[in-house]
């Protein structure tokens, strides 16, 4: 049987189609003659996620993504088909996330957990949401513009008064300006020269104050040389044991000024005893009765007279008025 050049070229174009599709399927990451392990993963947001694009565990290859599609007509999830390559443990609470390349395509990045049980042919893994390079690069590049712009605002206002001081009346008022300057500036010159004017005065006395100053520099140092002797002599000095006896003392003293207050002690009992301070007053009495009566018959205790008499006149029962004044009699 002949076969015709058509039926050749109609089985190899068929063979070539075959090829093609397979090698498609290939490129796309699809397993072609073997069934590997399929797990899933759903994200709200896939963007820069392609299929094939690869799965990394730790940097390392162990699975591309096999088929994304909407879990719903609203779009509310994404389901992500991961077909593994490598016959890896997973364990469960290990989660899934996207990782957007700046220039090159998003990945999936999957961070073990520590879980004791793995994932299984068609299990889900749990994801979480990553902002890609791009969003985090323009999140932050946005408060930069930002703030570029406020400064283009400022430079813009900048050159507005710039611009605004070469109108005529603004330059009349410069002119002004460095003309006062100018007229204030020869004062200051003239002031200067003339000796006799104050600030000139002012000049030379704070020249001779600052040559003392300089001639007087070792006195100065001596001092403060004494000055920090001192403070040392001060801060070593043992003032919070003086302070301590000085409070001993004072507790002393207070103790005995109680003491005197209260009727214990014989300080106290010559202070508060009413009775004793009457026996005192009776006793001075009692004495000045006696020194009185003394003075006025001497004779009545001494007698030196070998024939005289025994003066027993009418004894004092009460002290003169003025003892003072009252004259000794004489004997006679």
């Amino acid at each position: 049987m002949k076969i015709t050049n058509e039926t050749k070229i109609g089985a190899l174009t068929s063979v070539a189609i075959v090829l093609l599709i397979l090698g498609f399927n290939f490129l796309k990451g699809k397993d072609l003659f073997s069934h590997s392990k399929k797990i899933y993963a759903i994200f709200k947001n896939v963007e820069g996620l392609e299929l094939s694009n690869t799965v990394l565990i730790k940097g390392l290859n162990v699975g591309n993504v096999y088929a994304i599609k909407a879990t719903d007509k609203n779009i509310d999830g994404i389901l992500v088909t991961i077909s593994m390559k490598q016959d890896v443990n997973i364990p469960k609470n290990s989660v899934a996330m996207i990782n957007g390349g700046l220039i090159n395509s998003s990945n999936i990045i999957i961070k073990k957990g520590d879980a004791t049980e793995f994932i299984q042919d068609g299990d889900t893994l749990a994801t979480l949401e990553k902002g890609s390079i791009l969003n985090e690069f323009q999140s932050s590049l946005n408060p930069v513009l930002t703030t570029l712009n406020s400064t283009l605002v400022s430079v813009d206002s900048l050159i507005e008064v710039v611009g605004s001081m070469f109108n005529p009346s603004v330059k009349n008022n410069f002119t002004t300006i460095i003309a006062n300057l100018a007229r204030s500036s020869a004062s200051l010159q003239i002031m200067l020269n003339d000796k006799t004017s104050s600030l000139a005065r002012s000049m030379v006395h704070l020249d001779s104050f600052t040559n003392n100053l300089a001639s007087n520099n070792q006195r100065i140092t001596g001092t403060l040389d004494n000055l920090e002797k001192t403070t040392g002599k001060l801060a070593n000095a043992k003032i919070d044991e003086t302070l301590q006896s000085a409070q001993a003392t004072m507790n002393a003293l207070k103790d005995a000024i109680n003491k005197i207050n209260s009727t214990d002690g014989t300080m106290g009992l010559l202070l508060n005893d009413k009775k004793l301070y009457l026996n005192l007053e009776n006793t001075a009495r009692s004495l000045n009765i006696l020194l009185d009566d003394l003075r006025m018959h001497p004779k009545r205790y001494v007698n030196i007279s070998v024939f005289g008499k025994k003066d027993k006149g009418n004894q004092l029962m009460a002290p003169l008025n003025d003892t003072s004044s009252v004259n000794t009699p004489k004997n006679k």
